[in-house]
């Protein structure tokens, strides 16, 4: 084992010229700058999706306000549902897919950059696509999950699911490309001695939310195609009285829909999985079991798609079988639960900020888990479906689950990214108004719901029971506002002048840990040799993994030509004093992405009788995609 040089307290400055402007940004194809832009502009559309419910909980603070028309209303639940479901939860996951799963399997970039940075690119620009209608009174209005024929043109003949359409069309796009990507790099630039069975618990999450991606989102993509090709050229797939089945466009969007809901949360729990043993000095405990829970939530995802549907009329059959699926999922997330709280058990827990919030994640995904089993009842369900009881109940999964957690990963993975501690203190004042709001705001909804408040409505009469419950909700939103407030002050004010971190500041026992922080551009100076799950403490504490019974082949040191037994690296270079070859930046991803979206904006002047600029914009976009593609694939990478 080579010597191990002791962790320093700052990471050595960069020899490298510092690669700054907005250029550098548009250029760039640097996994973790590209992660960086992922993580600003969800945060942003995070913002954008709290506004959007602060609005809506205003005009629902008392009954019969006028503070916004039901039109703005319509468009405001519908973006806020789509905004942070598209725009923020599912961008700040992608954001530590990039960042992180590079460095926690010891490699040097994704298996393609320049496709890395095309699903950015698509994503920033299909995120501006579908928001900015907003501003002209024109944004999508009829849900987020946009049920035809309601969005056929013979009911909404605006423009308004035009946009909603083609952004998500979109957006498939750089969750697709991203999703392939990924997959890629996991299987094939695993460091020597990174066997799938020592990744972290995190990639293991996130390898299985590709494959997901994967297979749910074809699904949305042939229901959205059928809704264009409805609304554009005059087909009839969701037209009744030709002779379409009305429950189509549910059946296609719950068979993602669902799904999505682990696309939202399992990296969440990866980030949980990191942050739990860190902070108990533990390992996690029952690894192969929690590797082998995420992996049936994903395969029992696909199956329980229809308790969205039992108030369709489905039978006694289909009722049942969706039923016990639903039943049977609940198995493998109680039993992340049961392995998180015996994580902690006995164990040396030090309650930082990023401890508090993946504490919080258990207590409310629990809480959010438990109203879930409730809908696997159809009885049950049938009382609740469409009333607030089941808005309190995915925002307590969603909000309690994936934003709880992902705030977890922000403040423990932000020495990392910057090389600067976020502020503990505004961090506490974060975690504990987070806490206190988001229970004020979701929990009196579950009440509300049993009375009968219905989902989706403008306005209510007094007298019905709502009142005391839609104002505590509203109190709680505006306590939300507050704690996002000081997260954003932070934020950007650590990122200058909070306290510098080392390598490891946490003693935390993974890859990425032993690399300066931020991590040089070429990660690694030399390619690890992986011997164990927790080699970090391995090296420095034996007896923290003294517990972890290692197979002969896990005890076997690897060897490559490449590759190094592991050790803590205290200083950076750059990569041509390595002579370690490293991708071009390039414009052509930022090209095709940008040229791909004028293609599908060329789209929405077909159904205003202007055909002649539809095909201009069009052929236009295509043709300029084409050629940029044709460059980006014949041009050298390094």
């Amino acid at each position: 084992m080579a010597s191990i040089a002791a962790p320093t307290t700052a990471s050595h400055a960069s020899t490298e010229p510092e690669n700054t402007g907005i250029w550098s940004w548009i250029t760039t194809v640097d996994h973790k700058r590209i992660g960086t832009l992922y993580l600003w502009t969800a945060l942003f559309f995070f913002i954008v999706g709290g506004f959007e419910a602060t609005l809506i909980r205003t005009q629902l603070m008392r009954p019969n306000m006028g503070f916004v028309s039901a039109e703005t209303y319509n468009q405001l639940f519908t973006m806020h549902g789509t905004t942070m479901v598209f725009l923020a939860v599912m961008p700040l996951s992608a954001a530590f897919f990039n960042f992180l799963i590079p460095l926690q399997i010891g490699a040097r970039d994704v298996a393609f950059p320049r496709l890395n940075a095309f699903s950015y690119w698509v994503y920033l620009l299909g995120g501006i696509f579908i928001t900015l209608p907003i501003l002209f009174q024109v944004a999508p209005d009829a849900g987020w999950f946009g049920y035809a024929p309601l969005t056929t043109t013979r009911f909404s003949s605006g423009p308004n699911i035009d946009f909603w359409v083609l952004g998500l069309q979109i957006l498939g796009i750089s969750s697709l490309a991203a999703a392939f990507n990924f997959i890629t790099t996991i299987i094939n630039l695993r460091a020597p001695g990174m066997t799938l069975m020592r990744m972290p618990m995190f990639t293991w999450m996130s390898f299985v939310v590709q494959f997901l991606v994967i297979l749910a989102f074809p699904p949305i993509t042939i229901a959205l195609f059928f809704l264009l090709m409805d609304r554009f050229f005059g087909t009839t797939f969701y037209a009744i009285a030709a002779g379409a089945d009305p429950l189509l466009w549910q059946h296609l969007f719950w068979v993602f829909g669902h799904p999505e809901v682990y696309i939202l949360i399992l990296p969440a729990f990866g980030l949980v999985s990191e942050v739990l043993p860190t902070f108990s000095r533990k390992p996690l405990f029952g690894y192969n079991v929690m590797v082998y829970s995420g992996i049936m939530i994903g395969f029992l995802g696909f199956g329980v798609w229809a308790h969205h549907m039992f108030a369709v009329g489905m039978g006694a059959v289909a009722d049942s079988i969706f039923s016990l699926m639903t039943m049977l999922i609940a198995i493998p997330t109680g039993v992340k639960i049961f392995n998180w709280i015996a994580t902690m058990w006995s164990g040396e827990i030090r309650f930082t900020v990023s401890m508090k919030f993946a504490i919080a994640l258990i207590a409310m995904f629990t809480i959010g888990g438990i109203s879930g089993v409730m809908h696997s009842s159809p009885p049950a369900d049938l009382q609740q479906t469409d009333t607030y009881f089941v808005v309190a109940h995915f925002h307590y999964v969603l909000f309690g689950g994936s934003i709880m957690g992902i705030f977890a990963g922000i403040y423990f993975y932000y020495p990392k990214m910057t090389g600067r501690h976020l502020n503990e203190t505004q961090g506490n004042w974060h975690f504990w108004l987070n806490l206190i709001g988001m229970n004020l705001t979701f929990f009196p909804m579950h009440f509300s719901g049993l009375l009968g408040m219905s989902r989706r409505i403008y306005t209510y009469d007094a007298g019905q029971g709502f009142d005391m419950f839609n104002l505590l909700a509203t109190y709680g939103t505006y306590l939300l506002v507050v704690a996002t407030a000081v997260f954003v002050w932070n934020f950007i004010r650590s990122h200058t002048r909070g306290e510098i971190a080392g390598n490891d500041p946490w003693g935390a026992p993974t890859l990425e840990w032993s690399i300066p922080s931020p991590p040089p551009e070429y990660n690694f100076a030399k390619l690890p040799s992986v011997t164990s799950r927790y080699p970090l403490w391995d090296l420095n504490n034996p007896e923290m993994t003294s517990e972890i019974a290692h197979s002969a082949a896990d005890a076997k040191v690897i060897t490559d030509s490449h590759a190094v037994p592991m050790h803590i690296e205290t200083e950076t270079h750059t990569a041509k004093e390595l002579g370690i070859p490293m991708p071009f930046p390039t414009a052509k991803p930022f090209v095709v992405a940008f040229s791909m979206v004028v293609m599908f904006c060329g789209l929405l002047f077909l159904r205003n009788d202007m055909f002649a600029l539809s095909m201009t914009v069009t052929i236009s976009g295509a043709l300029v995609m084409v050629a940029g593609l044709y460059s980006w694939l014949t041009s050298p990478l390094e």
